[in-house]
C-alpha cells in the first residue's frame, strides 16, 4: 500500500512524488487536521500502519475474510 502526501497549490491538490497508479485511480483524501489525534497518536498510528505493511510484505497477514469471520465468532 502506498503512502501519499499532497499539498495544496492554486486550489488543486498536487502530489508531492509521482505514483505508478493507473489512470482513472480513485483515492480519498482527508485533511491530516481532521483526524483528532495527538501528535504521539499520530506517530503511533503511522507506526502501526508501517509495521501492517511490512508483515503482509513478509506474508504474515491474514486474509480479509478470516478476520471478518473470527470478528463474527466474538459476537
Amino acid at each position: 500500500m502506498e503512502k501519499f502526501i499532497a499539498r495544496v497549490r492554486n486550489g488543486r491538490l498536487v502530489l508531492d512524488a509521482p505514483t505508478d497508479l493507473p489512470d482513472g485511480t480513485e483515492i480519498e483524501l482527508a485533511p491530516m487536521d481532521d483526524l483528532p489525534l495527538t501528535p504521539e497518536e499520530r506517530r503511533q498510528l503511522d507506526a502501526a500502519i508501517e509495521l501492517g505493511i511490512a508483515q503482509i510484505e513478509r506474508g504474515e497477514g491474514i486474509p480479509a475474510e478470516e478476520v471478518i469471520r473470527r470478528l463474527r465468532a466474538r459476537a
